[in-house]
């Protein structure tokens, strides 16, 4: 059973240092950020905790005194879990709007660390074995320790999952929102920890045997910390995520749109503001925003020109972007005879597809584009 939860606590400490090191990389851009320093402070604290958790049981002593390692550790989690509130509040907001707030938090927090330390020097009598402190014990002292010590890792699970939901609700950064949404199943998880610590607590004074049930806390900590360590990262990397996502998208709309784009530039070269090198394979990864934009508008010039050569009276039914690609490409042939259409459509407006947005113009584009290709 120790060693399943030495894993269990390994696990989550090879998380914690994973977030831990990834926030590095930001220090230099955003040390001075308060909201920064209180990440990294409880990114340490849980560094600390969970190196405790995994060592605490094999450290019979510390500086002389017998248990010791478990009451740092368990005076770490505390701080763990008040700087994970202060952390949740900043994000949420300005500094000066919480000071008061944050200063309950550091006082009570303060106020806890004397109980626990008090309580555990009247509990901690000579021959005392560190398990009494780390599952349960009968003596109401070190009962009363370990109950107020899984209370206080308990009600600030209980106030982060009722800040992330509103707060993420309001907020309109993608990303925040994502992991305001994940630190809440986090401490949903790490809730499960607390109630079932506290059956773990309260079984040998009741005269409990749980066997292999008394591992469940571990497992929900480590999962519960493995969520919370990939939340407290996902405003940093996801929005490179984003960036990957809306590369990829892009570039394959500007793939899409090459067929179309290229039967309207010989038939127009003069819409190209930069001509194609010889030999262009259309596949250049750089500047693929402006180059997109480009594209879109070469396609709608080109469009333009084919207005003369387009007929009015060839109404599109059915497949809409079918139905234009059949009319650009009669254009295209009409344009290359001379013959024009008696009723062309040499004014007005696109018909119905005047999109509101780029991203709609680039969606109708490609539509017509991949149908043109079909026809060619």
């Amino acid at each position: 059973m120790n060693t399943l939860k030495i894993i269990l606590f390994s696990l989550s400490a090879v998380s914690s240092y994973a977030a831990l090191l990834y926030k590095l990389f930001s220090m230099r851009r955003s040390w001075r950020d308060p909201a920064y320093i209180v990440l990294m402070t409880t990114l340490i604290l849980q560094c600390v905790t969970f190196t405790l958790g995994a060592l605490s049981l094999s450290i019979g002593s510390l500086f002389g005194i017998p248990n010791l390692a478990i009451l740092i550790l368990h005076l770490a989690a505390v701080a763990y879990c008040i700087s994970a509130q202060l952390l949740l509040m900043l994000w949420a907001n300005p500094p000066s709007e919480i000071r008061a707030q944050i200063r309950a938090w550091i006082v009570s927090g303060a106020v806890l660390f004397v109980v626990l330390t008090v309580l555990f020097s009247i509990g901690n009598k000579p021959g005392t074995p560190g398990t009494a402190f780390a599952v349960g014990s009968k003596d109401p002292v070190i009962l009363t320790y370990l109950l107020l010590f899984i209370i206080s890792q308990a009600v600030p699970c209980v106030t982060i999952y009722l800040q992330c939901l509103p707060y993420a609700r309001s907020t309109s950064r993608v990303w925040l929102r994502r992991t305001l949404r994940t630190l809440a199943v986090g401490a949903v998880i790490l809730f499960l920890y607390c109630a079932t610590r506290a059956v773990n607590i309260v079984s040998p004074a009741l005269g409990w045997h749980l066997g292999t049930w008394a591992i469940a806390p571990s497992v929900f900590s480590a999962l519960g910390i493995v969520i919370v360590s990939f939340g407290l990262t996902m405003p940093s990397w996801g929005e490179h995520v984003s960036s990957v996502a809306r590369w990829q998208r892009n570039y394959r709309s500007y793939r899409a749109l090459y067929p179309l784009w290229h039967s309207l530039y010989e038939s127009s070269p003069g819409i190209a503001l930069e001509p194609p090198a010889e030999g262009d394979t259309d596949r250049r990864w750089s500047d693929l925003h402006y180059r997109l934009h480009r594209r879109v508008i070469e396609i709608r010039d080109g469009w333009r020109a084919l207005r003369p050569y387009m007929d009015r009276a060839d109404t599109p039914n059915g497949d809409q972007a079918m139905a234009e690609a059949r009319k650009i490409r009669q254009a295209l042939e009409a344009k290359t005879s001379g013959v024009t259409p008696a009723e062309n459509q040499d004014s007005g407006a696109f018909d119905d597809h005047d999109a509101k947005t780029f991203a709609a113009e680039v969606a109708w584009l490609t539509q017509v584009s991949e149908a043109y290709a079909k026809l060619a």
